[in-house]
């Protein structure tokens, strides 16, 4: 094999990598934001082992929905008061004010963004996509707590306020769940 050959080669090996890299790109970003809570992505938790500690912290809460997209979504409550490792319950509210069904997934993050290592949930309506039916209103639920491991981070003394932020998106699946739907009906139809 010629030198020529060789690096042919070696280009094509490389462009294929950096293709596959790019591809997955956004995969990796979110599993790596996700472990690491870079970006203030939050953390997850089946239960809460926090030890309850006296230091305190206001969550406030915001909430977003795409361009285009007929919902209201609203936080019930614009803060609350918690104490670090203390569990914290909290709803927003959604309303489709479309036509018809409307296949929703929210993505979230906190600020300040070093604070994303330290918010974990424990459940929220943020895991699975919501679907909403037109003119249907959903209370939807955050169980949340601030990691009392917060407090022995010095980087985190000044933090006072963290806000949970909530943006509503269009499901990628609402095009197939339609179609499937409609499917459905007209078997129901027939029979």
């Amino acid at each position: 094999m010629n030198a020529n050959t060789r690096t042919l080669l070696i280009l094509i090996v490389v462009g294929f990598g950096m293709l596959g890299l790019g591809m997955s790109s956004a995969k990796i970003y979110d599993t790596f934001c996700k472990i690491t809570g870079y970006g203030g992505t939050t953390q997850q938790a089946e239960e809460n082992l926090s030890e309850v500690i006296d230091r305190k912290v206001t969550v406030k809460f915001d909430s977003n929905v795409a361009d285009n997209m007929p919902w209201v979504f609203k936080p019930q409550q614009k803060e609350m008061e918690v104490q670090l490792g203390q569990s914290g319950l909290a709803y927003y509210t959604v309303k489709n004010e479309s036509d018809h069904p409307i296949i929703g997934v929210a993505n979230f993050n906190v600020t300040p963004i070093k604070a994303g290592p330290f918010f974990v949930k424990t459940d929220c309506f943020c895991f699975t996509e919501q679907r909403v039916e037109p003119g249907e209103e959903l209370p939807l639920p955050v169980l949340f707590f601030v990691d009392a491991q917060m407090d022995e981070d010095k980087r985190m003394d000044e933090v006072k306020e963290i806000t949970l932020s909530y943006t509503f998106f269009e499901s990628d699946n609402q095009a197939q769940q339609a179609t499937e739907t409609s499917g459905s009906n007209a078997e129901k139809t027939l029979n």
